[in-house]
């Protein structure tokens, strides 16, 4: 069984040091972009098993990049797990309106970050 991988779309160099640590301590492979127009070239580059995506980038937003893989024939089957530091109800409701298969507010902790990462990964199994 080939290692899962992980796009994580975060444009603040301490909070995307901080996931890839996590993430690569878990067993993913891990490819980190800091825009959402990155995130798009990225995923036509490689299709990973998860995009954690902020929702706010430069470029595009999360909720936009979010839209355009839920479209995507090719990225159906990614799972997209949306942060955001911003995190009110609203925000929440708009991620999982745009088909995000998750949601979390920073500052999270690294155990509910790892375990939902590991959720999602394996649901996909």
């Amino acid at each position: 069984m080939s290692q899962k991988t992980v796009l994580l779309v975060e444009d603040e160099d301490n909070i995307a040091l901080a996931l890839a640590h996590l993430i690569g301590r878990a067993g993913y492979g891990l490819r980190r972009v800091a825009s959402g127009t990155d995130a798009m070239t990225a995923l036509a580059e490689e299709r990973p098993d998860l995009v954690v995506l902020d929702v706010m980038l430069p470029g595009k937003s999360g909720y936009e990049v979010c839209q355009l893989i839920r479209r995507d024939e090719e990225l159906k089957g990614v799972k997209v797990l949306m942060i955001t530091a911003g995190g009110g109800e609203m925000e929440r409701r708009k991620g999982m309106a745009v088909g995000a298969d998750a949601f979390m507010t920073k500052p999270f902790s690294t155990a509910d970050l790892t375990q939902k990462v590991c959720a999602l990964l394996e649901d996909g199994a």
